[in-house]
């Protein structure tokens, strides 16, 4: 049987499929998501293969915070600086030569001064060398899911098959946002002075009222400037992915890659909304019981509910219950008993399980012939 439920339009936010690409970008790679429900705002070349840069030091520290989580490490620890450490070019912090410092410092030597000789100093203090750690982060990043991305070096330093996916970038930045709240926090430090030397954090986002709290920037001659950046406003927590936009290193280029991220942020939260539909345990139906010690079952919410939707395309969205009716005992509470299906003009239909809130028995024998019987005769009674 399928009940339709009178709900106010809705539409379910785990769908993988962009809701919308309306947006344009310089970006030759870009991805939005909703970090709540999983629904992605805007996708450009999302999946393409691509060099990371500097935005390759998040899963250098994702690698760092779970070390400390599991407290094989501590901040106070202090890992020594090599000579290769010291003479790497690009974005430094300034570690000294023969000299040793404390992983916090390195912590924020990598996430606010985007330090490649800081990224060198802990890939040796944890597993030796670079290359060794390199195949570390790699073999996380299967773990956590990333079927593309593959690390070669600590920093993002440009190499040819050190490659990931602005999604799978996203991936490595939800789960660090996620999996470590309490470390998370170094990442929106405005600057930090090391080694005598004041540094600003390089995430534009940051210095303007965005409510941007992270994560990192990146830039390659071959790759462009990128950014993945985190934002949360209210309830609502987005992260945006871009990578290869082109343009001059100049204070007006600088000003040009702020304005971009920017107008993106603003058009996934302006254009987008999140809207609860049921909370975990909430009845959304009750369905009737073949053969069983109560007349009727209560459908639930396994989980929160919530979805995400184009803000244009609330209404006419309906929600529909569906589900087999009468539903025959034993029943489980917690068995999976029928489905929400949610549908609206112009995107895609998504499916919600609904659960049995109690549980059902079989009735006994001669209370199952008795069932049958009424039923048969008055049909079904709630």
């Amino acid at each position: 049987m399928i009940r339709r439920l009178a709900l106010a339009a809705v539409f379910v936010a785990s769908a993988l499929p962009a809701l919308a690409q309306t947006m344009e970008t310089q970006a030759r790679q870009a991805y939005i998501v909703d970090m709540k429900t999983g629904a992605v705002l805007l996708e450009k070349n999302a999946d393409e293969v691509m060099p990371p840069s500097s935005m390759s030091k998040m899963m250098t520290v994702h690698m760092l915070f779970e070390k400390l989580q599991k407290g094989e490490i501590k901040l106070t620890d202090e890992f020594p600086v090599s000579e290769k450490a010291w003479r790497i070019q690009g974005s430094k912090m300034f570690v000294p030569l023969g000299g040793r410092v404390k992983v916090e410092d390195l912590i924020r030597g990598i996430v606010i001064q985007s330090g490649n000789d800081a990224c060198i100093v802990v890939a040796e203090g944890l597993a030796g060398s670079e290359e060794a750690f390199a195949e570390q982060m790699t073999k996380r990043a299967r773990e956590l899911g990333l079927t593309k991305t593959v690390f070669k070096n600590a920093s993002g330093w440009p190499h040819p098959e050190h490659v990931t996916t602005a999604r799978e970038l996203a991936i490595i930045a939800k789960h660090t946002i996620e999996s470590f709240p309490e470390h998370y926090k170094y990442y929106s430090e405005i600057n930090y002075t090391f080694n005598g030397i004041k540094q600003g954090n390089r995430n534009p986002l940051l210095y303007k009222q965005t409510g941007a709290d992270g994560l990192k920037t990146g830039h390659t001659e071959a790759g462009g400037y990128g950014l993945t950046a985190s934002v949360k406003r209210g309830d609502r927590r987005i992260i945006m992915v871009v990578n290869g936009i082109m343009v001059p290193n100049s204070p007006a280029g600088l000003k040009a890659r702020a304005q971009e991220t920017e107008n993106l942020i603003e058009w996934a939260f302006r254009e987008f909304e999140n809207y609860n539909l049921f909370k975990s345990g909430e009845a959304v139906q009750s369905a009737g019981v073949w053969l069983g010690d109560a007349k009727t079952v209560p459908l639930v919410a396994g989980d929160d509910m919530v979805v995400t939707l184009p803000r244009k395309a609330r209404q006419g969205m309906k929600v529909t219950a569906v589900y087999q009716e009468p539903i025959a005992a034993p029943i489980q509470k917690g068995q999976q008993v029928g489905k929400l299906v949610i549908a609206a003009p112009g995107v895609p239909n998504r499916e919600l399980p609904l659960i049995a809130g109690e549980s059902v028995r079989q009735l006994g024998p001669a209370g199952r012939i008795t069932a049958a019987v009424s039923y048969l005769i008055f049909g079904a009674q709630k």
